[in-house]
């Protein structure tokens, strides 16, 4: 793994436990919100709960991680963002069938576009010290 590869790791795993937690979030609360009836999905429906905490406190300690590693902070908050928008496209179409549009699609796009950019560009103040140290 490159030098930024563990910071990418962490900020994408961030993003994956972020859409994780959204998603038990809508099951929580169930279509529009309604409750249904009997023990079974009451108790089904505190499950989700648990799970959107215990997604979102392993999520910003992930992230947290993510930052420490990462030589920007822009760097892995993107990571993280892209990383949760395409995994609660995921995992939407998965659980809950929704679709995919023509402008998703260009979205996700642009978004990986812009990934590439800023992990493959080298920050420039170690440019110019790699620089110096060799005049």
């Amino acid at each position: 793994m490159g030098p930024g590869g563990g910071a990418a790791a962490a900020a994408v795993v961030a993003g994956l436990l972020g859409a994780a937690a959204a998603a038990a979030a809508k099951l929580a609360l169930g279509q529009g919100g309604e409750a249904a009836g009997g023990w079974l999905p009451a108790l089904l429906r505190v499950a989700c709960v648990g799970l959107v905490l215990a997604c979102n406190a392993v999520m910003w300690t992930v992230f947290a991680k993510a930052l420490r590693l990462s030589s920007s902070s822009a760097a892995a908050s993107v990571t993280t963002t892209a990383s949760n928008f395409i995994s609660s496209a995921i995992l939407g179409k998965l659980f809950f069938g929704e679709t995919w549009t023509l402008l998703w699609w260009v979205g996700l796009a642009v978004t990986l576009c812009g990934l590439v950019l800023l992990h493959t560009a080298a920050p420039q103040p170690l440019q110019l010290m790699a620089e110096k140290k060799e005049a």
